[in-house]
């Protein structure tokens, strides 16, 4: 099932949907090391599972198509596999495409990919709404996109990045997930601006649950989100203990959540970092609501 139609159909609901993302296990890892993940993940019931995708030459490239195989095989959870385009050729992405097809996957989170060194980029896509169209013209599958609501890092303006925004959706993006955010209003800012300029597909807010310092602020560096003053308090209150922090942390995500979801947010989709247990918890604070 298409996740557009997912999200539709929960709207008709009156409720938003539910999702999760995981990485595969690093190269040294089997995919046997996945599979408690997958399972306690999956009896939460989310409404999709994404799973990320490496840059150009990764083996875990395969780990990803074999992973949302077994979410939608086994579990019977649709699954959105990412798919980034920096690193790789037309024909190239073909295959990648072909693959998915013969695997019945048929959601995909179209990506440019961040830059990495130990890789050449070449020259085919350049953009991700390239990525988008290109997808869009090989098949009946079902494209979704990233979206910043505190800009992209390496867009010119937020003007010029909504502008390229409204490229995705015009090359055929049916649904966006945001990159992970921790003040509220930041979003619901970004998303009054992206209706302005008639971007209407539903918008998924990203969410990371706080449970490690060193790891927030890695991915802050990284995406450049914001971090709040009551945010900063909390990391700095607990830094010094692990167990306090994740309290602490999981009832400021949970709170970000709830108020999410009264405020009609089309759905949430959340960073587990491929630990169950937080996401077990979150989901049931909000049992209710989703």
């Amino acid at each position: 099932m298409k996740v557009a139609d997912i999200i539709n159909q929960k709207r008709q609901e009156g409720k938003p949907s539910l999702s999760f993302e995981i990485f595969p296990p690093k190269k040294s890892d089997t995919l046997s090391n996945i599979d408690e993940t997958l399972e306690l993940l999956c009896d939460l019931h989310p409404d999709f599972i994404s799973v990320t995708f490496g840059a150009g030459g990764s083996t875990r490239n395969s780990k990803t198509v074999e992973i949302a195989r077994k979410i939608k095989e086994t579990y019977g959870v649709e699954p959105v596999v990412h798919l980034t385009c920096l690193y790789y050729t037309r024909a190239e992405i073909s295959d990648m495409l072909r693959e998915l097809e013969c695997a019945g996957i048929e959601n995909i989170l179209a990506l440019r990919g961040d830059r990495n060194p130990d890789y050449p980029a070449k020259n085919d896509f350049l953009y991700a709404s390239e990525l988008v169209e290109y997808i869009r013209s090989q098949g009946n599958f079902s494209v979704s996109g990233a979206c910043y609501p505190e800009t992209h890092l390496e867009a010119e303006n937020p003007v010029m990045d909504i502008r390229n925004l409204k490229k995705k959706i015009d090359a055929g993006a049916s649904h966006l997930i945001s990159q992970l955010f921790f003040d509220n209003e930041v979003f619901y800012q970004f998303c009054d601006k992206v209706r302005c300029a008639g971007i209407d597909v539903p918008i998924d807010a990203g969410v990371m649950p706080v449970t490690n310092k060193a790891q927030i602020e890695r991915m802050v560096n990284m995406c450049g989100a914001s971090l709040p003053t009551r945010f900063e308090k909390i990391l700095k209150k607990y830094e010094d203990s692990k167990e306090s922090l994740l309290d602490a942390g999981l009832a400021y995500t949970i709170h970000q959540i709830v108020d999410l979801i009264a405020n009609d947010v089309d759905g949430v989709h959340i960073y587990t970092m491929n630990n169950p247990a937080v996401a077990k918890r979150i989901c049931d604070s909000i049992r209710n609501l989703v």
